[in-house]
């Protein structure tokens, strides 16, 4: 793990793994969860009862944990099509995700959602799209709501670097920097839009997280497979945002392991290796943290194991119900659209 984060500045500023917060099993804890939760569902996938198109996180985990351990109940969220660990890591109901995924009433949209549009705003998920960029805009208004109001809260909107090429992008910084609101934008750069890389999309020589800063925004770089490292980015973030400064960036550098969307792996398509897929899979976030438990006496081998056993227990009573519950009746096909 690093031991100093860069910002936009050229400062330098250490990584405090010991700030006061969220415990670090805990944060383990939550990337197990998800980790597990994701793979059980990726493997039930190919029996064909979810029907629904849907992004897997696995291997970002890490940023969502990191983030989400930052905020407050009363922070709001937003994401895109990559939404299960954001919604997860803040707090929503994995039975309602996984009644989503199977498309029935139980969901957290009544099965009418889907993979991609996950919310449960009495937590601060408010909302995800599959809309690239689309909840970028959003989450600024709901900031300037609690600016306008006073309210000690800020919102969080989620992203990919393929956002980053919306005009909604730029006109969503643009009126952040303007009006001063409390909003945190993360982008977690996995390196690719779908197929695409970095290099044939955008231009070279200069870092997403500069780019920003010329709207004069504070912004920050910071290894995004690192939880220790992205909780204490994402603290001061909170921080800054909090106490009336405007909005705050970070950039946080991941991989997601599976393909863009669905449960297979994807290095035979021509865009990335094995080679490349396997270098990040040695980076994983869960690994490094739990060398990092177990280095400093704050859990053991046997701990770690009774966690992932405990989750997939679950996962599976989640999928059991889900599996129970009923669909939507035909008839309600048309309840809640306008």
């Amino acid at each position: 793990m690093s031991e100093v984060q860069e910002s936009h500045s050229g400062a330098v500023v250490p990584r405090a793994a010991e700030r006061p917060g969220v415990p670090e099993c805990e944060l383990l804890r939550a990337m197990l969860r998800i980790r597990c939760v994701e793979e059980t569902l990726a493997d039930l996938y190919a029996e064909q009862e979810m029907r629904t198109p849907t992004h897997f996180s696995i291997g970002q985990e890490a940023v969502a944990v990191g983030v989400c351990a930052a905020l407050r109940r009363a922070d709001v969220i937003y994401s895109g099509h990559r939404c299960h660990a954001h919604y997860l890591a803040k707090g929503g109901s994995l039975l309602g995700m996984v009644g989503e995924l199977y498309g029935r009433e139980i969901g957290t949209a009544r099965g009418r959602g889907g993979s991609v549009h996950l919310a449960q705003p009495e937590v601060g998920v408010i909302a995800s799209s599959a809309i690239l960029g689309q909840t970028l805009a959003v989450a600024v208004g709901s900031a300037w709501a609690f600016a306008m109001d006073h309210a000690p809260r800020i919102a969080v909107a989620f992203f990919g670097d393929g956002a980053v090429e919306e005009g909604i992008f730029h006109e969503s910084l643009n009126f952040a920097a303007l009006h001063r609101v409390p909003v945190l934008f993360v982008c977690e750069n996995n390196l690719y839009s779908t197929h695409s890389g970095l290099a044939v999309r955008q231009p070279a020589g200069r870092s997403i997280y500069e780019r920003v800063g010329a709207y004069g925004i504070t912004t920050e770089h910071v290894d995004g497979n690192d939880v220790l490292a992205v909780r204490q980015a994402a603290s001061r973030a909170a921080d800054h945002c909090r106490s009336g400064k405007g909005p705050y960036f970070l950039e946080c550098a991941t991989y997601r392991w599976r393909e863009h969307v669905g449960p297979l792996w994807d290095y035979d398509r021509g865009y990335r290796t094995k080679e490349e897929v396997e270098q990040w899979m040695a980076r994983c976030p869960i690994k490094r943290l739990t060398e990092h438990c177990l280095a400093r006496g704050l859990c053991t081998p046997a701990d770690v194991e009774a966690w992932r056993q405990e989750f997939r227990r679950e996962v599976d009573a989640a999928v059991a119900t889900a599996r129970r519950s009923p669909f939507p009746r035909p008839e309600a096909i048309l309840e809640g659209t306008y």
